[in-house]
């Protein structure tokens, strides 16, 4: 009994701590999401080059989205004809970091984290996508299922929805859904390692910081853990002696990687650039984390430890702020979680005398089923589409032969089944 009153003990105090930023966070996020389009962010990937990267990375650092959302999207732009190397900077940078990341991270882990990490995530996202367009000349970008300009009308429907649609409704339903099981994991390991991982592995078994970034690489690239979740992970790590840069290589390569998203990546935009794109991530965090530990002063990087824990939260936010913070917290993720098992009322797709219903593996989120409808309906034939997460399945009513569904199914990165 006592250990698992411990356990809630610190897995209240981890979340009280990271709450007022998470809900800070995914306000903005939802702010984001009413400003920019999909298609917008598409346009401006523009042609191969410097320029193209460094506009996709600057893009996606603020973006809230981790590799389960990244991957449907920068796919595809990919599809409709962005560069490789701007398609590899999104992907490389995007997941990295987001605003709830960013301000997760200073809560838990200090300025200093909070400002490399953006800084970092723009630079490898920039050379990895210079490195992905050296292969330019041979690139052949099929321009077949490529969204016209008439077919950006596709976000006309949110322009004209709510605002509060648009902004709260995403930032505290659509988006909280999708990293809602990941941040209680997060959350929940980092109370595990804080509990029973001994103090004394990484300083005196584990001592020299190159070892600990190996290990932590290791262990971080098969993982999948969205770039929130994997805050507390890594600040939990810290407490127990591990280098700061072999941290930085958690935040880096946790969110950024994982088998799902390379098994993606291969089959999309081909072999070579997923290497270089593995390749980018992994000597960028270990580079950068050899910086931090060797190069940069160590004090800038020792935030997390109890002292400095307890003075922040006593000091620069209420403690009134932070329980009530971390019970809404509680409230939303419950929400989200159980709102993903009531069906929603959509529009009648089955009822349709041309309606097929086909069955679609590999999506994992709300930006997964987004990505689907919209490719979906761009195929000529199509008169309505609906995708269902929960059960798998896309039903799609018109004209059209069932290898073009799978083949733009597939082109997208998920797996089609064939009919249900």
């Amino acid at each position: 009994m006592h250990l698992v009153e411990a356990f809630f003990i610190t897995l209240w105090g981890l979340t009280i701590e990271m709450a007022p930023y998470l809900l800070l966070g995914f306000l903005i996020a939802g702010l984001l999401n009413g400003v920019f389009s999909k298609d917008w962010l598409q346009r401006k990937m523009g042609k191969p080059g410097i320029g193209s990267s460094i506009k996709a990375a600057l893009l996606g650092i603020p973006l809230p989205l981790c590799s389960c959302g990244v991957i449907p999207t920068g796919v595809s732009f990919h599809k409709q004809g962005a560069s490789k190397g701007a398609t590899s900077s999104f992907l490389i940078s995007t997941p990295q970091t987001g605003v709830d990341s960013i301000l997760v991270t200073y809560s838990l882990m200090g300025w200093a984290f909070a400002i490399v990490r953006p800084i970092i995530a723009f630079v490898t996202g920039v050379l990895g996508g210079i490195w992905a367009d050296q292969d330019r000349q041979t690139e052949t970008v099929s321009s077949e299922g490529a969204l016209s300009c008439s077919d950006c009308e596709d976000d006309a429907p949110k322009a004209k929805q709510h605002w509060f649609d648009r902004i709260f409704r995403y930032a505290f339903v659509t988006f909280l859904q999708d990293i809602s099981r990941w941040l209680v994991l997060g959350l929940v390991l980092a109370t595990l390692i804080t509990m029973f991982v001994p103090e004394t592995l990484f300083t005196e078994y584990l001592s020299r910081p190159w070892l600990n970034m190996l290990i932590v690489l290791a262990a971080s690239i098969p993982l999948y853990v969205c770039a929130t979740a994997s805050v507390p992970i890594a600040a939990a790590l810290l407490l127990k002696g591990v280098s700061p840069g072999a941290a930085l290589v958690f935040l880096m390569a946790g969110p950024a990687t994982n088998v799902a998203t390379l098994t993606v990546l291969w089959q999309t935009i081909g072999k070579k650039t997923t290497i270089k794109y593995l390749i980018s991530i992994m000597l960028g965090a270990v580079g950068f984390g050899l910086i931090i530990d060797y190069a940069l002063p160590k004090e800038w990087f020792t935030y997390f430890t109890p002292e400095h824990t307890e003075a922040h939260a006593h000091h620069i936010l209420p403690k009134s702020l932070m329980i009530g913070s971390g019970i809404l917290i509680i409230y939303l993720t419950l929400q989200a979680e159980i709102l993903k098992f009531i069906p929603t009322k959509t529009r009648s797709v089955e009822s349709k005398n041309t309606a097929t219903t086909y069955a679609v593996e590999g999506m994992t989120c709300n930006h997964c089923v987004a990505n689907v409808d919209k490719n979906l309906k761009a195929i000529d034939g199509v008169e309505d589409v609906s995708v269902d997460l929960q059960k798998g399945k896309a039903v799609v009513s018109g004209d059209v032969d069932e290898s073009k569904i799978k083949e733009v199914i597939e082109g997208i990165g998920y797996t089609f089944k064939g009919k249900k």
